[in-house]
């Protein structure tokens, strides 16, 4: 008998008869967290995201563009990457050029630009699917129209939230969006700015992707 025929045989005759009851999920989840009012979730969101190093603004369903403007003002950027494809894109690419901002679409293979995408695209804008209040974490699923790539290349990372958008809890924004029917090839979930602390255990910003991330965080009563 060979070494992996002893193992198997080893694992085979200590193999429970039968398995066990699965955990009623469900259950502990309605009992580790009650409901909260929109308010309340959006403010612990922003608590915990903050705690990471991300930057957050209310914002009113009408006027985000001022205020994406401002940032990038302050922030000395005159170039965002955007997606014409989507409504909150295409309007950044209508409203912000005569501001002085220029808005490159990313509407052509990665493969013709890729130069211009890594050394000359200092920050990029996209959608937030929905957030997650409990860990502070943004629910992005990329698509044709705003690839994995814009949040993950440029330096600076600036996301447009719907605060009605965010669960409790992962459990909570799993079951009512119903992702057991489908995900994308890239499901992403960001809790803030790319961080690493492998070297020396110094903890370095912008290793692995944006160095600064920034939410902008649409709020009914702003």
């Amino acid at each position: 008998m060979s070494a992996r025929d002893r193992i198997l045989a080893k694992l085979k005759a200590n193999a429970p008869a039968s398995a066990g009851e699965l955990p009623d999920v469900a259950a502990w989840y309605a009992a580790h967290r009650g409901e909260e009012s929109n308010a309340d979730k959006a403010k612990r969101f922003r608590h915990f995201i903050e705690l990471a190093h991300a930057e957050v603004y209310a914002v009113s369903r009408g006027g985000w563009l001022q205020k994406l403007y401002e940032v990038l003002s302050a922030k000395q950027i005159d170039k965002l990457l955007v997606a014409p494809g989507t409504p909150h894109g295409a309007r950044a690419q209508a409203e912000l050029p005569p501001l002085g901002i220029a808005c490159p679409g990313y509407d052509a293979p990665i493969e013709g630009w890729k130069a211009a995408m890594f050394n000359e695209t200092p920050a990029s804008f996209t959608a937030a699917r929905g957030a997650i209040a409990e860990t502070g974490t943004l629910i992005l699923w990329p698509t044709v129209d705003e690839p994995r790539l814009m949040s993950l290349v440029p330096p600076v990372h600036i996301v447009l939230l719907d605060a009605a958008h965010i669960y409790n809890t992962f459990y909570e924004a799993m079951q009512t969006e119903g992702w057991k029917d489908g995900l994308p090839t890239n499901s992403l979930l960001i809790s803030g700015p790319s961080k690493t602390a492998d070297i020396q255990q110094t903890l370095a910003y912008g290793a692995h992707g944006p160095k600064e991330l920034v939410v902008l965080m649409i709020e009914e009563n702003v």
